[in-house]
């Protein structure tokens, strides 16, 4: 007896689910990332309004005056979806936990001249409390926005800024005792030179627009922040003074911001793209919040680089400008 065997390709009543399908087509195949965002967001009747703020629904798009005809115009360009996110964190995790166990290893941070150390201390460890603020910020914008397309980015950039406060707290460590904790946090609370930004820290706390907190804290602080302080000063200065052990630790901290730049520029272009009159609102934001980062960096700043902290902070404001410019804000 003979047997011919065949094959039988059986095609698929649907690639995806009707939902994802109706945005993009139902012959293309969605992606882990588009299954786990597109209409995702708690819409029709809520049950009751919170009685702590009863003029809004809990899922409410009227909290920011943002307005868009598609709240799934934010798109992450990195992909993220819980899946890809934890990966993509855990690889970078050990990456970071080599630069230490290198750096204790072999003694590096004994190396540092004492006066160099002390001004990585008092420069990065006060730094903990403004990634905690970070953190604390874009939870409110998970919390309070509205579509998951935007929300759950700011879920990850909240997590990551906890963790970059947790790294601080390691070179705290690793520079010197666990006294040296505590001496950072007098500083946040006392020192002149912290007082300015954490006022403007503590005043995002409170502010009720969440895209507003958005803009403030991931496109203009961090925006600053991260070229001064771990850019021109770890990597250009104290390196190049015999620092070389806290540029190594500082690392996921460079490579993060080059890769969250990327997400809250894309939230922005889309912003001003969906509707007009956003891009109004954004660059007020902007010129608001830009100019009191400014006056709370520079003080900052002076704590490594002295007399040379405003020529330095005009250097990365021409850079962060050109930024702006490429997204249309006018700062």
């Amino acid at each position: 007896m003979q047997m011919d065997l065949k094959t039988v390709n059986i095609e698929p009543k649907r690639r995806s689910y009707a939902h994802v399908a109706a945005r993009i087509g139902a012959e293309k195949l969605a992606s882990r990332y588009q299954e786990g965002t597109f209409d995702m967001q708690v819409e029709g009747p809520q049950h009751y309004r919170p009685l702590w703020d009863p003029a809004h629904d809990y899922f409410d798009p009227d909290r920011t005056r943002i307005r868009m005809q598609d709240w799934y115009a934010f798109k992450d360009p990195r992909q993220y979806y819980y899946g890809s996110y934890v990966i993509a964190r855990s690889r970078q995790q050990e990456t970071a936990e080599s630069a230490f166990a290198f750096v204790e290893s072999r003694s590096l941070a004994d190396a540092m001249p004492t006066e160099l150390r002390e001004t990585a201390l008092k420069l990065l460890l006060p730094l903990r409390h403004v990634a905690w603020g970070s953190s604390m910020n874009n939870e409110t914008t998970a919390a309070y926005g509205y579509g998951a397309a935007i929300t759950q980015g700011a879920l990850y950039y909240a997590m990551d800024q906890l963790g970059i406060a947790q790294f601080l707290t390691r070179i705290g460590l690793l520079l010197d005792q666990p006294e040296a904790l505590e001496t950072a946090r007098e500083a946040w609370l006392h020192d002149e030179a912290w007082q300015p930004l954490r006022r403007l820290v503590e005043d995002l706390f409170v502010e009720k627009d969440w895209f507003e907190v958005l803009v403030a804290q991931d496109l203009v602080l961090d925006g600053l922040l991260y070229p001064l302080i771990y850019g021109a000063i770890v990597d250009n200065v104290l390196a190049m003074q015999g620092g070389s052990a806290v540029a190594m630790v500082c690392q996921f901290q460079s490579e993060w911001h080059a890769e969250a730049s990327k997400w809250i520029d894309a939230q922005v272009k889309a912003a001003i793209k969906d509707t007009g009159a956003n891009g109004d609102l954004i660059a007020g934001w902007v010129r608001k919040w830009r100019a009191r980062a400014v006056s709370a960096l520079l003080p900052v700043a002076a704590i490594a680089l002295g007399d040379g902290a405003e020529e330095q902070m005009d250097e990365v404001l021409a850079d962060f400008d050109k930024r702006l410019a490429k997204l249309g804000v006018s700062a």
